[in-house]
């Protein structure tokens, strides 16, 4: 078990940055509230209206936001994960939010968002269906990019259950492709590593950090520190392969920040706050706005953190230590200590 972690942050400077995707967003880790680890598909609205999949919710979450101090510190993303959609398309194929649970369509949700000074994230699925069994896009790529278009998103995850992990070389860039057609400018996270790493494939990172924005290379966070444990080992334990894809425009993403739930001690919640800078994460926040306690508000709003991880170098940290349950991680931040590298 980890015992100690020691941050150490060092001054370095780069002369050239890594160029972003065509669509030129994210130059640093995006941030912002996701709704998954902790709502997970709660859709029973009749009988826990605070708490499902709904208008309700993520237009709450966009108040406190701006109203706590998030969206101050840097969080800018409302974002949907999945279980939003009716279980059939349109009789014209298109994707068709829950009546009940969206009444006013997202159009309406984004348009709040945006009215906020917010940004608007959804989710579907490179596949036949989503994970919950919703419709996936297999089939209507072009069509799905220009109605997330038309809805005005800004933020699109794709995720890949039910599909076969080897049409992903090509499936997940063509979806890009259509999403930059539409003349909005969209973030891309991409599921696309993960589950061809889960097949046995070797994932060919040059293309996916050409197509993507963010991408997942491990499994889902569980709210625990036994599951926070393992994605740090993860990633220390293969860094040599996933450190070098991560710079401005597009960053390996260990999933969500689970700070202010249930499985983390105070202590626990500062080591992932401290990692996920260090590895220059996307810091998607998945915890109950209405009821975190102040101290662990704090972390997730502690400037001088978030400023690592908004570094905009964007060079993605490492394990440069680890012997008995001490590890020593470093990441180069601005301005440059010339001879850094070989320091190492």
């Amino acid at each position: 078990m980890l015992q100690i972690i020691w941050i150490w942050c060092l001054i370095v400077s780069v002369a050239d940055l890594t160029l972003a995707l065509e669509n030129g967003l994210v130059k640093t880790p995006p941030m912002g509230w996701l709704a998954w680890e902790r709502f997970r598909c709660n859709t029973d609205c009749k009988n826990d209206p605070e708490n499902c999949i709904s208008d309700r919710l993520f237009r709450t979450m966009a108040d406190i936001v701006v109203a706590e101090g998030y969206a101050a510190v840097g969080y800018e993303y409302i974002n949907i994960d999945d279980c939003w959609l009716e279980k059939d398309r349109s009789v014209n194929g298109q994707l068709v939010p829950d009546r009940q649970r969206f009444p006013y369509g997202m159009k309406s949700l984004a348009n709040y968002i945006h009215s906020k000074g917010l940004k608007f994230g959804i989710y579907e699925d490179f596949g036949n269906y989503t994970c919950a069994g919703y419709p996936g896009i297999l089939g209507y790529l072009e069509t799905d990019a220009h109605t997330f278009a038309s809805w005005d998103v800004d933020y699109v995850k794709l995720d890949g259950c039910y599909s076969h992990p080897s049409e992903m070389d090509r499936g997940y860039p063509e979806f890009g492709f259509y999403l930059n057609q539409t003349g909005r400018a969209m973030v891309y996270s991409c599921s696309w590593p993960v589950y061809q790493i889960y097949a046995g494939m070797q994932p060919n990172y040059t293309a996916i950090t050409e197509h993507c924005n963010l991408w997942r290379n491990f499994d889902d966070i569980q709210d625990s520190w036994n599951s926070l444990e393992t994605i740090i080992d993860y990633y220390g334990n293969n860094q040599d392969v996933i450190v070098p894809n991560a710079g401005p425009g597009h960053w390996n993403d260990p999933d969500m920040l689970i700070i202010g739930n249930f499985g983390l001690s105070y202590e626990q919640s500062k080591t992932q706050m401290a990692l996920w800078a260090i590895l220059a994460a996307p810091l998607l926040m998945s915890v109950d706005l209405r009821t975190i306690r102040p101290e662990y508000k704090a972390i997730l709003q502690n400037r001088k953190i978030i400023a690592v991880d908004q570094d905009p170098l964007g060079i993605q940290g490492r394990r440069i230590y680890k012997h008995k349950g001490i590890e020593i991680w470093a990441r180069p931040i601005t301005p440059v200590y010339q001879n850094y590298f070989s320091m190492l």
